[in-house]
């Protein structure tokens, strides 16, 4: 399921620019940033760090290993993206202008797979109460194997011994 984008007050490059402004010490906005943001957010996947720079590469922009991990940390902290382990991969996911959502990852094919459940983050709320408990926000990543690689599995023929 591909979610459809929310509409926000701010694009993504001036929600950034405000964040690096409203730091204890402001930071500027450089060109190899906006061309960062403008790739990230003109299209919805799940990429990490190094997928990234490979697709920079790939559109022939110019913007250095350091800096791509730099912005990244810094859209996370200004909350347009969100960071989400799976093991030893980091991944990152829009957190700013998509509804809240979860994740199912195939351990076998490595797909994510995005769902919402609005049961879920009814249950989530009524266990913050229980627990006077006031969140933020969560990430909940469900793994196991997905229907394509299950039937693949199902589709191999067994040795009988």
């Amino acid at each position: 399921m591909s979610l459809p984008a929310v509409a926000v007050s701010q694009t993504p490059e001036n929600k950034f620019r405000e964040y690096l402004a409203s730091r204890p010490k402001p930071q500027r906005f450089t060109d190899q940033q906006r061309e960062l943001v403008e790739h990230v957010f003109s299209r919805h996947t799940h990429f990490d760090a190094e997928e990234l720079i490979g697709a920079l590469k790939s559109a022939g922009k110019s913007v250095s290993r350091a800096t791509v991990y730099r912005t990244l940390s810094k859209l996370v902290d200004a909350g347009l993206l969100r960071r989400i382990e799976l093991g030893e991969r980091t991944v990152f996911d829009h957190d700013y202008g998509y509804p809240a959502h979860d994740h199912l990852v195939c351990e076998q094919c490595k797909s994510m797979e995005e769902f919402q459940s609005e049961e879920l983050e009814s249950l989530l709320d009524k266990v913050a109460a229980q627990n006077q408990f006031r969140p933020t926000g969560h990430t909940l990543v469900i793994r196991g194997i997905c229907a394509v690689c299950n039937a693949a599995r199902a589709a191999k023929p067994r040795l009988v011994m």
